[in-house]
């Protein structure tokens, strides 16, 4: 399943946004940080993660500065931009738009734990005036 960075429109896939995830955690990383994070969990080498970096680099969701005879990367889009709008692409795309829908699905569903539903519960009371 791909997505699609807020800030530029290009797609990203999963491989690309869990290398994002490191970068996020700790940005200005090199390719070989980054693969001490992803590498082992996800059987990649470091050719992987220099494909993948480069990649998201062309997109625009990576800067990469010179450092001696390597590249230090930062992620150009933050983590809360990226996520409000894979969220909103969620919400319009399977639930037309509405996210009651969405909460009412996972509801029907039996997705959500009495936590979850206090939690929501405890945020409709924070937002209403």
């Amino acid at each position: 399943m791909s997505t699609s960075d807020e800030s530029t429109g290009e797609r990203i896939t999963d491989a690309e946004h869990a290398v994002m995830e490191v970068l996020w955690d700790r940005p200005r990383q090199t390719a070989a940080e980054v693969c001490e994070e992803v590498c082992a969990e996800r059987d990649w080498s470091l050719a992987t993660v220099k494909t993948l970096l480069s990649r998201l680099v062309q997109k625009g969701a990576l800067a990469s500065e010179p450092d001696g005879r390597r590249f230090l990367y930062t992620p150009v889009v933050a983590r809360e931009a990226y996520v409000g709008g894979e969220s909103r692409r969620l919400v319009d795309r399977l639930f037309g738009g509405s996210a009651a829908s969405l909460v009412a699905h996972l509801a029907e569903t039996e997705a959500l734990t009495d936590q979850d539903l206090a939690e929501i519960e405890a945020l409709l009371k924070e937002l209403r005036p």
